[in-house]
């Protein structure tokens, strides 16, 4: 429920309080039959069901059942009926769990059928009782079950509009971290194949025999140099980009094929196959950018770590998915020690790229010594769907409990009239039958016979309500009883008189 200040929470109950006492006051008038005892009892009682009413939401509506029990054993009394729906919907309002209401509507049924039997009564009051207790108690208590729903979901639409309010500056942070920290990884695996490619390129002059040993000396350093500032890249990367501008990334035109071109101009000894020309087209989308990762990967970790080694890419492609594998042998020359804190970044970064496009990647030593990258793509990575936002699940599930109980509220009751229309149908077919006298019996029956000899055949009792237009009763009879002759039907019946304790006329009226 809404938060309310204590002086308005006392109001209210004041106000209810005077509200349920004017049933009371009217119906327990001593000038009208009631007495100053039963106006004081009532008047309490009310007061400390109000009181209680907070913290225990369900013992004043156990209360004032208690009181309409004792007043009627059909539970409608004029005096409490308006507490019993005040309290009924209260109890709905207040309360987290249903479980207690439920023990409570089958304990005050089950009193109400006890009292029935213990007072001799028929049925009938305990009907009364039933449908009383499904409108009047338990109709109100879904209705505030209801509204105790659509309370919590206002209230949580609203702390949620306060929460996302206040992590917006949060999110706009987180955004542009992601954003710089996405274009960091592709400067570091764009600029880092190009510096794989000018050490390529250096270490060719390296041993270049028409190049003095000044000249090849200083092609070495160059190599190191790039090769040391490929390692270093992902430290020294400061401010990635202004405002608004793109990232850099893997050139939109550039296929495996360029890619590889662009390796062996510089020097690395690299051969593609599978790619027959005309090449197939190159999967869309993210699968085609991983494409082209896995291959730049491959060919500058070939660079780096085996300077010298031929470097093989094959290339196959379906309908379906492409495949690719790209193989270098063992150097010829010892490999550039890596620097301490290269842990195989480039590799944990790719497989995350070929994984979110839908893909697998293996990689490991290849038997001869060298190195195996291979990737498996398809030609359509699949759409993850978006992921809903927290607050859209938290109002998603509030809506949902609220159209639960709405829908609770509307069965419940139904289920109930129901149930009670089917005992009913039930009750009174079996009191039908009581006065209902099989055919055999009938034919037993002679005029003369005393009531002891033939109170075996007769049913356990005769009807109570007569059906009208029956014709007038034989004079000079002590008593006349009637009989059904059929179970379901008013007629026809069997009337057994009797005069001086024997049966004088039995007649079939139809």
């Amino acid at each position: 429920m809404p938060e309310t200040s204590p002086a308005r929470r006392r109001l209210f109950d004041l106000a209810l309080w005077v509200l349920l006492c004017v049933p009371v006051l009217l119906r327990s008038d001593p000038a009208d039959g009631g007495s100053w005892f039963q106006v004081a009892a009532g008047v309490t009682v009310l007061g400390g069901c109000v009181a209680a009413g907070r913290r225990r939401p369900l013992v004043p509506l156990a209360l004032v059942a208690a009181a309409s029990l004792h007043a009627s054993l059909e539970l409608l009394t004029p005096a409490y009926v308006l507490a019993l729906v005040a309290f009924g919907y209260l109890a709905g309002r207040r309360q987290d769990q249903t479980r207690g209401a439920l023990w409570l509507f089958g304990a005050v049924a089950v009193a109400g059928l006890a009292l029935a039997r213990l007072t001799g009564t028929s049925l009938g009051p305990w009907f009364t009782l039933l449908l009383v207790l499904a409108l009047a108690v338990v109709a109100p208590w879904l209705v505030g079950r209801y509204v105790r729903q659509y309370d919590r979901l206002v209230r949580s639409g609203w702390e949620l509009a306060d929460r996302m309010e206040r992590e917006q500056a949060a999110v706009a942070d987180r955004e542009r971290l992601r954003e710089r920290s996405r274009i960091a990884g592709d400067m570091h695996d764009s600029l880092g194949h190009d510096l794989a490619l000018i050490a390529v390129r250096a270490g060719v002059l390296e041993v270049d025999p028409g190049l003095g040993p000044e000249q090849q000396r200083a092609a070495g350093d160059l190599r190191r140099a790039a090769a040391d500032a490929t390692e270093r890249l992902r430290d020294v990367i400061g401010v990635l980009r202004e405002e608004g501008a793109g990232a850099p990334t893997t050139p939109p035109d550039e296929t495996v094929g360029a890619l590889v071109d662009r390796a062996r101009e510089s020097g690395l000894a690299v051969a593609l196959t599978g790619a027959e020309p005309p090449e197939p087209p190159e999967p869309p989308g993210m699968a085609g950018r991983a494409l082209h990762r896995v291959v730049q990967e491959g060919l500058t970790n070939a660079a780096r770590h085996a300077p010298g080694a031929p470097v093989a890419v094959e290339l196959r492609q379906d309908a379906a998915r492409v495949t690719v594998r790209v193989v270098n042998g063992p150097s010829d020359g010892p490999p550039d020690a890596p620097p301490p804190g290269s842990s195989g970044s480039g590799l944990v970064g790719l497989d995350e790229r070929v994984r979110l496009a839908g893909g697998r990647l293996a990689h490991g030593p290849a038997p001869d010594g060298g190195f195996v990258l291979t990737a498996v793509l398809p030609r359509r990575a699949p759409a993850a769907p978006p992921a809903a936002p927290t607050s859209a699940r938290e109002l998603d599930r509030a809506r949902r409990r609220v159209r639960e109980d709405l829908l609770r509220a509307i069965w419940i009751p139904l289920a109930l009239l129901a149930a009670l229309t089917v005992l009913t149908a039930g009750v009174a077919v079996w009191s039908q039958s009581r006065s209902y006298m099989e055919p055999d019996n009938r034919e037993r029956l002679l005029v003369g016979q005393e009531y002891g000899e033939l109170v075996d055949d007769l049913p356990e009792r005769p009807l109570q309500h007569l059906p009208p237009g029956l014709p007038p009763e034989p004079a000079g009879m002590d008593e006349c009883r009637y009989y059904r002759a059929t179970v379901f039907a008013d007629v026809p019946v069997y009337r057994l008189c009797f005069a001086a304790g024997r049966l004088a006329s039995v007649a079939d009226l139809r």
